[in-house]
């Protein structure tokens, strides 16, 4: 796994499922980055994670390109 890799995306839920569009994060980088999460926060249901990285994202001018998976897990943990 490559921590340091770049997600070019916005995220948004639609119908309470994460939904990931077409120009946003491909699907095996959102993926990894789901399973980081749930295994990190066990409790936290994948909707909670999809609210908390939309927060980060909000938080991020709204995108979420240029900052590491790393630094993405870390800000949605703290959220979390």
């Amino acid at each position: 796994e490559n921590l340091q890799q770049k997600i070019p995306s916005t995220v948004s839920t639609s119908s309470c499922d994460a939904f990931v569009s077409s120009n946003a994060l491909n699907s095996s980088s959102f993926t990894k980055l789901m399973n980081k999460l749930q295994e990190i926060h066990p409790a936290a249901s994948s909707d909670k994670i999809v609210a908390a990285l939309l927060e980060v994202q909000k938080n991020n001018k709204g995108v979420l390109s240029g900052l590491s998976i790393r630094s993405i897990v870390e800000r949605t943990s703290a959220v979390l």
